[in-house]
């Protein structure tokens, strides 16, 4: 493991144009810097406010907003390369800033260009961490019949929150949440932004997760929140063929970035592997009749070899699928409101194989993984590589592989779309 530096480097202003060279190497340290004490955060499963005070250092949260005017933020395809290889290092904290990226780019998907301006302005100024869900709670018929679990109740000055949910991060740790949340009076699904720092919320972090300990989940309770009209990001439809295509993007941003948040699991497991294969390495029987003894040398067992080999493949095969769907997603992002259902299907489709794809090689890798390090031989349990394959294991059951293949083969089949959903 890397040594833990005595001083971090801090990173220049996200506007400032001669910081845009050193993004990278940023990100490279923040990983480094992640991954010396990684086992141990991991293991100790606190609220993340000692890593988010490393992001803020950098400047990472200010980084992964929307791109604004004088170098304001970030593209899609830097802030997805920055998710992975944090990740890759710690991937609680590559899930954390993954979201916390895709709901940054929440006031340009419900809400108004100006709404989006001054929002993501005061954000990336003050560093905001984004926490909360694009969902609808209570909307969309998969939750008909049901109570919604936030509640907005019309008051003089705007609305009242009430209700309780269970969020995958941010949880005590974010600086501005947003919900969904239905009005009690219209029926009507609301996305609204909340700051939780107000006495009528109480957070309630989940410590004994299985895996991805440090993402900040947990649930949150309401109690007469009060809400403001300028709050208020927008009103999503009932039916969702009256959705803007735009605004359904905001599922499948947040699906892509758990991707990269997947594959840097696998690439993490791979790196560590290897470094931990070298540096105990197997005799085998060295080749020739006349050759004795034993090879010493860490690629001498073929066996080994061949196992590298099936793992680097599946990375690589799930890095080219993810690839494709990461572009098509920076190409809608960029269209906005100009944006045609045709065209988020074919994102949609591209999405769903990268997702299919990188479940089946990131479990495949970190499982593999304990097996060439020792499986629950003291090797393995020192340098924690248990963590790869539960970190991967609770990641992957966020979403169904099932379903997604599926929209995919009836789209393939059929000519089908995938359906338009505010449902990750």
């Amino acid at each position: 493991m890397p040594k833990r530096s005595a001083a971090r480097t801090v990173a220049p202003p996200v506007n400032s144009p001669a910081g845009e060279g050193m993004w990278p190497r940023v990100t490279r340290e923040v990983a480094e810097d992640l991954a010396v004490d990684a086992i141990t955060r991991d293991r100790a499963g606190k609220p993340p406010f000692d890593e988010l005070a490393r992001l803020r250092e950098a400047g990472l949260p200010a980084l992964l907003t929307p791109p604004g005017p004088h170098g304001r933020g970030t593209d899609w395809r830097t802030a997805c390369a920055v998710v992975r290889e944090i990740a890759a290092a710690d991937s609680s904290i590559g899930e954390l800033l993954g979201r916390h990226h895709v709901l940054s780019w929440s006031a340009r998907f419900f809400g108004t260009p100006e709404q989006a301006e001054a929002l993501e302005l005061r954000a990336a100024g003050e560093q905001w961490v984004w926490g909360g869900s694009a969902d609808i709670p209570g909307a969309g018929p998969e939750s008909a019949g049901t109570e919604p679990e936030l509640t907005l109740t019309p008051a003089p000055d705007g609305y009242v929150l009430h209700g309780r949910r269970t969020f995958a991060s941010g949880v005590a740790v974010a600086d501005r949440l947003l919900l969904g949340a239905v009005c009690t009076e219209s029926g009507e699904a609301l996305m609204v932004v909340v700051d939780p720092a107000h006495p009528g919320v109480t957070a309630d972090p989940a410590h004994d997760r299985l895996g991805q300990r440090l993402t900040g989940a947990g649930s949150i309770g309401f109690d007469g929140v009060p809400v403001r009209p300028d709050q208020v990001l927008g009103v999503v439809p009932r039916d969702e063929h009256d959705i803007s295509p735009f605004t359904t993007l905001a599922p499948l941003a947040l699906r892509l970035a758990l991707v990269h948040v997947g594959l840097g699991i696998a690439e993490g497991a791979l790196a560590e592997a290897r470094d931990a294969s070298r540096a105990t390495p197997r005799g085998w029987p060295p080749a020739g009749p006349d050759s004795g003894g034993y090879d010493e040398r860490p690629g001498s067992d073929p066996y080994l070899l061949l196992a590298y080999g099936e793992l680097v493949a599946a990375a690589h095969t799930a890095a080219a699928v993810v690839e494709p769907a990461t572009e098509a997603l920076a190409r809608g992002l960029l269209a906005g409101r100009g944006l045609g259902v045709d065209e988020r299907a074919d994102i949609a489709v591209l999405v769903a194989a990268a997702e299919a794809v990188t479940s089946r090689s990131a479990l495949q890798i970190t499982t593999r993984v304990l097996e060439l390090t020792g499986g629950a031989d003291s090797l393995a349990d020192d340098a924690g590589f248990d963590r790869f394959w539960r970190n991967a294991r609770v990641l992957t059951a966020q979403g169904s592989s099932t379903h997604r293949l599926r929209d995919i083969g009836d789209h393939y089949l059929n000519g089908t779309h995938p359906p338009l959903t505010l449902r990750a």
